[in-house]
């Protein structure tokens, strides 16, 4: 169809002609209400903003010689944040002598990943920067299911 013959076609109707592909051969053009188009692609828009999820990394704090329900109410700490869907970032902390058992730190580092392993996947591993050890948990991909 020629150019003015779709133009006079679209002001017959009361409705826009909008070009869709300029580089095909010929060109593929749409009669359609431009503005109700553009309105719904921002209605669109909103939508899938307004759905999408922010991941947040929450820290949690240890020391090499943590009590046991110290480390119990971390861990029951670190379930929760999981179960949100937040990034956990374990940092311990060697205080005074306890540079001197830095093998205790690891010990709690490695206990803590493996109570925690059912809901969550090491992102970094653990690693000893200057005097504290940094790693990343983050949560276990969950099956959605699709209606």
């Amino acid at each position: 169809m020629t150019l003015s013959e779709a133009l006079r076609l679209a002001e017959q109707h009361g409705l826009d002609l909008v070009e869709i592909t300029p580089n095909a051969n010929p060109p593929v053009c749409r009669i359609m209400d431009f503005g109700k188009f553009k309105y719904e692609e921002g209605q669109k828009k909103k939508q899938a903003k307004k759905n999408q999820s922010k991941v947040v990394t929450k820290e949690i704090k240890f020391h090499a010689n943590v009590d046991e329900n110290d480390y119990q109410l971390k861990i029951r700490n670190i379930r929760s944040f999981l179960a949100e869907g937040n990034k956990i970032k374990l940092t311990l902390q060697f205080r005074g002598r306890e540079n001197a058992h830095r093998e205790l730190g690891h010990e709690v580092i490695d206990r803590v990943c493996r109570d925690v392993a059912d809901v969550a996947n090491v992102e970094q591993e653990p690693q000893l920067m200057g005097r504290s050890i940094n790693g990343m948990l983050g949560p276990k991909p969950t099956k959605q299911t699709t209606k």
